[in-house]
């Protein structure tokens, strides 16, 4: 009798075991972030496991592109939002096991192979465990079967490499994980060459029309590879440390949830001691890309231009003005002639009053420095910078003589660009530097935001020639 409900127990036992495991399956079928939170205790098994919204974000993003609704997605979070975990780790085991897609191949890439490679390893460990096992059974190939490739019994197969040298394979989806270190961010030559291979190296390592992209990643630049993503029609999803206002919803629907500035995105894992002493220790440019997902701090770094007023009219009285020019002579890309018109007011208060921006030939772009002054008056002073060698000289000696009758100066640029502009950015964050309403003020204002880590400095340029120009006493500045 007793050896009879023992077997008996045994078999109710076994039941709600089945009926657990069956569960278990429909739950993480149903959802990314259902299994990304069973994962957990196989991946981290000493540590708790911190979630929030934040990461759910993440997985319907993720869940879309495996139902086809994204082919090329970008998200932007801060370091340390377990991005790397769930996009390059249990994302895969989750459309192999349980969505039954083993024949998807995937390419995992990074700025460092190191990266990508541990990333494998840590797929590969989940989908081994005897947790994966049991729920999701998989056989990994023998014959391939290393920390930089595996590969299961229907083909698919989850592959590692570094960004700049993704050559041979071709996936079902492409992941690639912070392809700019901070360090290559730095670098103009590598900044530019991890573009190139974002264009040029990356669109042809997927198998297909279906195949699909995912980008994550903190930025890091204006001209990164987000950026790039962004202007190709990217689906993006952007997760900024500090909520900075309403964001329009993603693709799929999605909304940031937050409600009033500064709310943290993950207080859970970042509480508001930790955010502010990171902020600190990385200073206001890095707390923008890293944190913010701005390239350039929200309030301007060396000038805080969103603190400039702006008039509809200029002040009466007897204004101090200049045109100061920063000259380029390009048609189409590169660098831009500007001309920025600058007063000084009768109170010691300063205005913008115009910019002039324009990428022409040399002899366009006289012609409209002529054109310029016409319509300024001779009452405002014209400032040229004199570039070295003859051909500078010869250079300011034909534009003096076809700006014959207006008060024209030149003379060489001294210093760095940071130097020359420091004592306008003073004036302008102590808000003594007024700006006259024009369809030019968003330009304008971007460029200082971005200002010195910028791709364009020609405005800012023009702004403090013609800075210093109108601070030259009046007595020598009509002579």
């Amino acid at each position: 009798m007793n050896a009879s409900l023992a077997r008996i127990d045994a078999e109710i036992a076994e039941l709600e075991e089945l009926e657990a495991d069956d569960l278990e399956r429909e739950v993480c079928a149903a959802s990314l972030a259902a299994f990304a939170r069973r994962s957990w205790h196989v991946l981290e098994p000493a540590t708790p496991l911190k979630w929030g919204w934040a990461l759910d974000a993440i997985c319907e993003h993720l869940e879309a592109v495996t139902d086809g609704r994204i082919r090329r997605l970008l998200i932007n979070v801060p370091p340390g939002s377990m991005k790397s975990l769930l996009t390059s780790v249990i994302w895969p085991a989750w459309e192999w096991g349980p969505k039954g897609k083993p024949e998807h191949r995937f390419l995992g890439t990074a700025h460092k192979q190191d990266l990508a490679v541990r990333d494998n390893m840590k797929c590969r460990r989940l989908i081994q465990s005897s947790w994966y096992q049991r729920q999701w059974p998989m056989v990994l190939t023998g014959d391939q079967n290393a920390k930089t490739k595996f590969e299961n019994a229907q083909t698919g197969f989850r592959e590692a490499m570094a960004f700049t040298g993704m050559t041979g394979s071709r996936g079902d989806r492409v992941i690639l994980d912070d392809p700019h270190s901070v360090d290559d961010a730095n670098s103009v030559v590598t900044l530019a060459a991890d573009i190139v291979t974002f264009r040029e190296a990356l669109p042809s390592r997927v198998n297909n029309d279906q195949s699909a992209i995912v980008i994550i990643m903190q930025r890091l630049h204006e001209l990164d590879v987000s950026a790039v993503a962004l202007e190709l029609g990217y689906a993006h999803l952007c997760i900024p440390m500090r909520y900075e206002g309403e964001r329009p919803a993603t693709c799929i629907g999605w909304k940031d949830p937050r409600t009033f500035d500064g709310e943290l995105m993950f207080p859970e894992r970042f509480p508001e001691k930790q955010v502010a002493e990171l902020e600190r220790s990385l200073g206001i440019y890095a707390t923008a890309g890293q944190l913010q997902q701005r390239p350039a701090p929200r309030e301007g770094g060396m000038f805080k231009p969103d603190q400039m007023p702006v008039i509809d009219a200029v002040p009466a009285g007897d204004i101090k003005w200049v045109r100061g020019w920063d000259l380029a002579s390009v048609v189409n890309g590169g660098d831009w002639t500007a001309g920025s018109k600058f007063g000084r007011l009768p109170d010691g208060r300063f205005v913008i009053g115009d910019m002039v921006r324009m990428q022409r030939g040399p002899d366009e772009r006289d012609a409209a420095i002529v054109n310029t002054a016409s319509l300024d008056g001779r009452s405002v002073k014209v400032s040229i910078p004199q570039d070295p060698g003859q051909a500078g000289k010869t250079q300011v000696l034909y534009l003096t003589r076809a700006l014959a009758g207006y008060n024209v100066s030149s003379s060489p640029e001294t210093g760095d660009k940071v130097t020359r502009a420091e004592p306008l950015a003073a004036q302008m964050n102590a808000g003594n530097v007024l700006m006259v309403r024009g369809a030019w003020n968003e330009t304008l204002l971007n460029e200082l935001r971005m200002f010195p880590n910028g791709s364009h400095d020609d405005q800012v340029d023009a702004l403090s020639r013609a800075f210093a120009e109108v601070m030259i006493p009046r007595r020598s500045f009509f002579g």
